[in-house]
């Protein structure tokens, strides 16, 4: 087998492999040698069919394995001498495989980029700034009122009173089309939350004003994507009695409430949402910090980039963006989605920093365990309801699914270990400051 070097330009390769004939015929031997013990055939005991018959019956059928085989190996060969790592999968291309034919001998060319080589970062050198926010007696309070007003009741307004947005009203209604009623389309001492849009769009909103004892004419159309296919798209009048109007009052704060929400005590969920106040705060803390970490490593490594990778990274955030700009646009039928200069600055930015951080968890052995990948399937998975095992089944199938879950987690753990590593100073600031340096995060 003879490997020889057609192109080295940058990060670019390109290599003839030759596999002579004859090594082809002996590894097509090794294979009927392997087989051999377990062949059965009519005239012959199990293990003792000839080899000539086996080659006569089955060497034609073993040649493409005896190929991908070889040049298998010939690469592998090629990767470990060279120290070689391809940014993608390397393109084959067999010569002359038309008119190729047995006993000749097979010519492949095997193009890629390399990754380049990635220069040594001296973590101890990076300064990172950590901002740290405390759950002080006000946010808690914040908190508290909140859950007050998701827990509220409503009471009966003076009579007389108009609906307000937010009010409850209780209602009597028929739905009609075309003046018939329809199924499903009537309800009695329905308490409806005006504006909380849980009735079809402009339902709600021709309630309004309404008091107490009104009749009124509730005339809207059905999304043209509506569940009900018979009703999809149509207009419909609902006749509304209005029995009562209630206003909206917070729950009192107070062991009560506390209980409502799983508390043993009032004080026992402000400790509780004084933990959840600091995990939020750190999780957001963590993120500016990985920013500015990101943005030391990108300004401090420079090497040359594999160019397929940036184009592919261009490509897909063009796509991403283009979609997140036409959300109602579903699927692949569009034209042509050209990546901007804009796109390839961030792409370059991408891949730079994604090959330092694979370097290094790739030197100081990072991995991501199976319990790790299990706890990211079950999360990913919550969001299927009652379709879990589906999606268990979709993970395992797909390569690709598994890549983009363990992506993140590798990274995270790259992250981690380099803030370990690195010299972090702690500064206390308010939730607002640290919500503004939050938000920043999404200018890239």
């Amino acid at each position: 087998m003879q490997v020889t070097e057609t192109l080295k330009d940058g990060l670019k390769r390109s290599y003839t492999i030759t596999v002579p004939a004859a090594d082809l015929d002996v590894k097509v031997n090794e294979k009927l040698a392997e087989a051999q013990p377990e062949v059965e055939m009519k005239g012959f005991r199990k293990g003792k069919v000839p080899m000539s018959i086996l080659k006569k019956q089955f060497g034609e059928r073993l040649l493409g394995d005896a190929m991908q085989d070889a040049i298998d190996g010939a690469m592998k060969t090629h990767f470990e001498a060279s120290g070689d790592r391809p940014a993608l999968q390397p393109k084959v291309e067999m010569k002359g495989g038309e008119t190729w034919k047995k006993g000749d001998d097979v010519v492949v060319e095997v193009s890629y980029e390399a990754l380049p080589e990635i220069p040594e970062v001296d973590v101890a050198k990076l300064k990172i700034e950590k901002l740290v926010v405390k759950a002080d007696d006000a946010a808690v309070q914040e908190a508290l009122d909140n859950l007050a007003k998701s827990a509220k009741n409503f009471e009966d307004r003076k009579k007389g009173s108009k609906a307000k947005d937010g009010d409850q009203v209780v209602i009597d209604f028929i739905g009609k089309i075309d003046g018939e009623a329809f199924e499903g389309g009537a309800g009695e001492d329905y308490p409806l939350e005006l504006g909380s849009g849980s009735f079809i769009p402009g339902f709600e909103a021709q309630l309004v004003g309404a008091k107490a004892g009104d009749e009124v004419a509730v005339t809207v159309t059905f999304p043209a994507e509506y569940g009900a296919t018979h009703l999809a798209g149509k207009e419909a009048v609902f006749d509304c009695t209005v029995n009562a109007v209630k206003e909206p009052k917070p729950a009192e704060v107070n062991d009560e409430l506390a209980k409502r929400f799983g508390a043993e005590s009032l004080d026992a969920l402000k400790g509780q949402i004084s933990e959840r106040l600091e995990a939020e705060y750190t999780g957001a803390a963590r993120s500016v910090m990985k920013r500015a970490l990101l943005d030391q490593l990108d300004k401090l490594v420079k090497f040359e980039l594999p160019p397929s990778l940036v184009d592919a990274e261009a490509g897909q955030i063009a796509h991403q963006l283009w979609h997140d700009e036409n959300p109602d646009h579903h699927g692949h039928d569009h034209g042509e989605i050209k990546p901007t200069e804009e796109h390839l600055t961030l792409a370059e930015r991408r891949v730079r920093l994604g090959l330092v951080l694979a370097e290094i968890g790739r030197k100081e052995n990072v991995e991501v365990t199976d319990a790790e990948m299990t706890q990211a399937v079950l999360a990913q998975a919550r969001q299927y309801p009652g379709q879990e095992r589906a999606f268990f089944e979709f993970v395992q199938k797909n390569p690709q699914m598994q890549q983009q879950l363990r992506a993140p987690i590798f990274e995270d753990k790259v992250v981690d270990l380099v803030v370990a590593g690195a010299k972090v100073t702690e500064k206390e600031v308010t939730k607002e400051k640290l919500q503004k340096a939050v938000e920043a995060l999404d200018e890239l």
